[in-house]
């Protein structure tokens, strides 16, 4: 079974920076594509970022691209986001996702599992 765990966020002010982590068990990220999803108060879960299994085969959200860098370890087995230049309106619960998918999805439907969520407020 598949699991996934996020980790890393916490407080930051407006232009910080944070890296989180998700550790992936069960299943190897370099067969397995991972996607970054964010869900802020009373709003959807939007799609941030993924990695395929091919490390190269990346996408951001318009809303991250130039701030955000996704990227993978596999010898940790984990997948990275490190998030640079944060504005208020990245605060969410961010959430890491799998499938077993060569591809990129960017619909929170296609994922198989996901993580329990680590929240990131951005405040002064």
């Amino acid at each position: 079974q598949v699991q996934l765990v996020e980790s890393g966020g916490g407080l930051v002010q407006p232009g910080g920076s944070l890296r989180l982590s998700c550790a992936v068990s069960g299943r190897s990220v370099s067969r397995y594509s991972v996607g970054w999803f964010r869900q802020g108060p009373g709003n959807d879960r939007v799609f941030v970022a993924a990695i395929g299994w091919n490390p190269e085969t990346i996408y951001y959200a318009e809303a991250v691209k130039g701030r955000f860098t996704i990227s993978r370890d596999d010898a940790e087995n984990t997948v990275l986001l490190q998030m640079r230049r944060l504005q208020t309106e990245d605060t969410a619960v961010y959430y890491c996702a799998g499938v077993q998918t060569i591809g990129i999805r960017r619909d929170a439907r296609s994922y198989e599992a996901w993580g329990q969520g680590t929240q990131v407020t951005v405040s002064s």
